[in-house]
């Protein structure tokens, strides 16, 4: 894999972020709440709740998101705001879930908001694409390097060429079918 045409590619990849921007912008398309997940502790002997920090608005795109200055980052985890109730709860997963909502609503997001954490920046340049670890990585293709996108994140092998992938989400998000 040359070093020329891996940095054509990242530039190709760059570019396709740009207009991704660009187009959901401009469509207004629907936004999501970044954010990070605060645990529980005490601040001065007084215990403080779990809570999330906004980190800012993103639009998620399948396992990406993307935020409107073209940063990118793995999906994480995505819950929707909402305030704590008293249940009981037979399942530890469905108390951590409702743990998660009502810290997004400590966090100051308003409740019924989609709330997205525990994403991982993901970097566009050779170096962190040739190791090939996180959501993007370089890949060859028929027509030669081209960023790849891992769409199944527990299977090395679901990948598919960044370009098209970016622009289809792009598209179903900005022009959502009729009844979406």
């Amino acid at each position: 894999m040359g070093r020329t045409e891996a940095a054509a590619a990242v530039a190709r990849a760059r570019e396709a972020v740009d207009r991704a921007v660009d187009v959901l912008a401009e469509a207004s398309a629907r936004t999501e709440t970044l954010a990070e997940f605060m645990p529980g502790r005490r601040v001065l002997g007084m215990p403080r709740a779990a809570r999330m920090r906004v980190i800012g608005e993103v639009w998620r795109l399948g396992v990406l998101l993307l935020d409107a200055d073209g940063r990118l980052y793995s999906t994480g985890r995505v819950v929707r705001a909402e305030r704590a109730v008293r249940r009981s709860v037979l399942a530890e997963s469905v108390a951590e879930q409702r743990a998660y909502r009502a810290a997004a609503v400590k966090g100051g997001i308003a409740e019924g908001e989609t709330v997205v954490f525990d994403a991982a920046p993901l970097e566009l340049e050779v170096e962190a694409l040739a190791a090939g670890k996180g959501a993007l990585a370089l890949m060859t293709a028929p027509d030669g390097i081209v960023v790849g996108v891992r769409w199944n994140p527990s299977s090395a092998d679901a990948m598919l060429p960044f370009e098209p992938y970016l622009a289809e989400r792009v598209d179903l998000l900005a022009h959502p079918p009729q009844g979406a």
